[in-house]
């Protein structure tokens, strides 16, 4: 082979990248080209063996995926349902070595064209376990999320567009596609739509209260506490801890039995010096009331030890020049206390607004969700995660409470990622 003046090239320089590219086609030829035989080798012994030993089930997996059965009573539609996403994340796995191999000879071959020594294979032995070692580690973990999360995070994705009810329920029948059916039924069904907009207006309104009463709340008292006039700060930082440090399900349980209608406390010993029973578990406008003080009972002490630790770092400097400058007291909070709060605190406080967006314990561990609301699928006081509960578990409507998990986890991550983005500490951390 000559070059373009007629002289001859070196050997290593007719080394052709392409049709090492080409031979790899079939897994590991473009290494033996490479003479890498011992990659080479590898290669091909492992898609050989991921072809004999998954041939056959992926092959049923995606009949089942696109079938979800014929044989009904024989056929378990869930079954190959899930067997189908497990041959198509398989699949990717399988395209991803497929690739490499692909992208592995060409590259080795460029190198090689540029006079690059192969090396021995005890070097090539050294050099793929100094590379693949934190692979190695990470392997165990990332095949354990894709598994044990992604998998049933793809399944209830499917599920929703079926028609898998308690009308519709494997093995006895067969599961069908049906497209986009059960999204647009959640919008035109009149008992869908109405409880729909319902919970969603609720969860919404009782994310915002709840929260804000917390923060404000928790605020206020770190202010009064990280005063100098105060004294006894640690123990009185303490006790507003301890609602923190009790298990949430038993305080929510203690609570629930105090403002019980009949014999709690609340209306027995409190209210009724004043002549007052209140039906904190029969009327809506009431239970909304109850779950809400609870939830700011629970929550104050967590955003507390957040914005009590924050304040102590802020520096008595700020303040007195501030002082100096004739600055009054708003200003100083408004200028100096609220901005270093929310700065340190901003990405904590957006998870606080979205664990209470999904707070199930409070919501089903005080009422179950009730009181009942007559033509609705959910309780006055559900919110949205309980309602996917109710009809997961008490309705068996699995793909109309896959269809709202959906769209909750959409409203939810959404919201989430632009307020993580408006925050300044997430811009400054990213240099955006």
């Amino acid at each position: 082979m000559d070059d373009p003046k007629g002289q001859s090239l070196p050997p290593y320089n007719r080394h052709n990248p392409r049709l090492a590219m080409l031979l790899s086609v079939v897994p590991g030829l473009g290494q033996v080209y490479n003479r890498r035989y011992m990659k080479g080798i590898l290669l091909f012994v492992i898609m050989a063996s991921f072809l004999l030993v998954f041939g056959n089930f992926l092959n049923i997996g995606y009949w089942g995926i696109v079938t979800l059965g014929t044989l009904q009573g024989v056929d378990d539609s869930r079954v190959l349902l899930i067997q189908g996403i497990v041959s198509i994340i398989l699949t990717v796995f399988g395209l991803g070595v497929y690739v490499f191999n692909l992208r592995d000879a060409k590259k080795e071959a460029e190198r090689i064209r540029r006079g690059w020594r192969r090396s021995t294979l005890r070097e090539g032995f050294k050099q793929s376990w100094d590379k693949g070692f934190p692979y190695l580690l990470v392997a165990p973990g990332f095949l354990m999320v894709v598994f044990v999360l992604m998998l049933p995070l793809f399944f209830m994705i499917a599920l929703a567009f079926t028609n898998y009810n308690i009308y519709n329920a494997p093995p006895r029948f067969l599961l069908s596609w049906v497209g986009i059916k059960n999204f647009i039924s959640i919008f035109s069904v009149p008992i869908w739509r109405k409880t729909f907009f319902s919970v969603l207006s609720w969860t919404v309104v009782w994310t915002i209260v709840a929260t804000t009463l917390q923060i404000g709340t928790a605020l206020f008292l770190a202010i009064i506490v990280n005063d100098k006039r105060i004294r006894f700060k640690k123990l009185i930082r303490t006790v507003l801890i301890l609602p923190w440090a009790v298990p949430g399900f038993v305080s929510i349980l203690t609570f629930a039995a105090m403002f019980n209608d009949q014999f709690g406390a609340i209306n027995n010993q409190i209210l009724s010096v004043f002549g007052l029973s209140i039906p904190w578990m029969s009327d809506p406008f009431w239970t909304k009331v109850a779950i809400i003080f609870i939830e700011v009972w629970l929550g104050t002490a967590f955003v507390f030890a957040l914005f009590t630790g924050v304040l102590q770092s802020v520096s008595g400097d700020w303040y007195e020049a501030a002082e100096v400058d004739g600055a009054s007291k708003w200003q100083k909070f408004r200028n100096i206390t609220l901005p270093h709060v929310l700065f340190a605190t901003a990405p904590l406080l957006i998870m606080q607004y979205t664990g209470n967006f999904n707070n199930f314990n409070l919501i089903y561990l005080f009422n179950q969700g009730g009181p009942p609301v007559r033509g609705q699928t959910a309780g006055s006081s559900d919110i949205v995660i309980s309602w996917v509960y109710k009809l997961t578990f008490d309705t068996l409507n699995y793909n109309m409470a896959a269809v709202i998990s959906i769209m909750l986890g959409i409203i939810v991550a959404t919201v989430a990622f632009f307020q993580f983005r408006r925050t300044r500490s997430f811009k400054e951390g990213g240099k955006l």
